[in-house]
């Protein structure tokens, strides 16, 4: 157990390894209720969900969700996050946990201008627990009435799992098909049996955060405080695509269109370990004979289903181009890496 973000969470079951790779080869069950939900209702509710969100939440269906960024007003983040269109004035935002009253804060603030909108912290109103693996829909049929296979990526049901009302999401942060689940947090314990039950004959094991990560890397899903924060743009961290570039104005648009329009001089980029060794957080990335100033990595490890020592850094834009060659300082030691095209793993559809 580690203390993570104000919460005493489960780094590892039975091994990082064999827990990445009950995900990508059966599936696994993590307890993530440790995120944060921020509701926004109101006869404007979508109007301040686009201004305090980059994305364009007008796009939405009641029934779906998208990925978004909170942002600052230089276009960088203060968090990324999920938005569900849960009614057509009615959103549920999901946060990182150690930003929640940071993020609530903020949200409040900037949506007054908006109108009749209102933001709830509702973060004590629910657990959330996250299916992900190949087994992740047959384990998950066994317990609800819902049915799971028509529910599209990003989309989202109401219904019941093992008799507790649920919100059903599938969406996940593994790179493997899967689903979120919100439920009450009385219920939670009841509904996690529930799952290593009936997942127990297909493989489905409880999972960390450590393999949470390994997981999200070998997607090359961000992580904000690493590969993302309030120093790091949308554009900068090659997220253009959550930017809703049609939308009216939103914290960060300015920034974010002079950037499009100019260039930006640094972008994230994956790599791969060339020699032997690992790249972690921190380490410093060297370009030729001289550092590459303010470069270094943001997220690295070894992971166990590729079986490659793979990660993330910022780069200059003149050398964010696959096929780029690097070197980290690994313990004093230049150490050669690639850079390569993201995401490092991708699920056979």
């Amino acid at each position: 157990m580690v203390s993570f973000g104000g919460w005493d969470m489960p780094l590892e079951y039975t091994g990082i390894a064999n827990e990445h790779m009950a995900v990508r080869t059966a599936a696994g069950l993590f307890d993530v209720s440790h995120m944060g939900q921020i509701e926004i209702a109101g006869r404007d509710a979508l109007a301040a969900v686009q201004r305090v969100s980059c994305n364009d939440a007008s796009r939405l269906a009641v029934g779906q969700a998208q990925y978004s960024g909170l942002l600052t007003p230089q276009g960088t983040f203060i968090d990324d996050l999920l938005v569900y269109r849960l009614a057509p004035a009615h959103f549920l935002l999901v946060v990182n946990a150690s930003h929640i009253p940071k993020d609530y804060a903020w949200i409040a603030d900037q949506i007054k201008p908006a109108g009749d909108a209102v933001a709830v912290d509702a973060s004590s109103r629910y657990a959330l627990l996250a299916v992900q693996g190949p087994a992740a829909l047959t384990t998950m049929q066994s317990l609800t009435g819902v049915d799971l296979a028509t529910i599209k990526y990003y989309c989202f049901a109401h219904g019941e799992v093992a008799g507790v009302r649920a919100t059903i999401s599938r969406t996940g942060y593994t790179g493997e098909d899967g689903f979120e689940i919100l439920i009450p947090p009385q219920s939670a314990d009841r509904v996690w049996q529930a799952i290593l039950g009936a997942g127990q004959a297909s493989g489905l094991i409880p999972c960390g955060l450590g393999a949470r990560d390994t997981l999200r890397l070998e997607a090359a899903m961000r992580l904000h405080g690493n590969d993302i924060d309030e120093t790091t743009s949308v554009l900068e961290a090659d997220l253009g695509w959550i930017v809703g570039w049609k939308k009216d104005d939103f914290n960060g648009a300015a920034a974010l269109r002079e950037q499009k329009a100019h260039g930006i001089s640094r972008k994230l980029v994956g790599f791969e370990m060339l020699e032997r060794g690992i790249a972690r957080q921190g380490y410093d990335v060297y370009i030729g004979d001289g550092s590459a100033p303010g470069c270094k990595v943001t997220s690295g490890t070894q992971t166990p289903f590729l079986k490659k020592a793979v990660g993330m850094a910022y780069l200059p834009i003149e050398y964010a181009q696959p096929g780029t060659e690097f070197t980290v300082d690994i313990r004093g030691r230049r150490t050669r890496a690639r850079a390569v095209a993201m995401p490092f793993y991708k699920r056979a559809r």
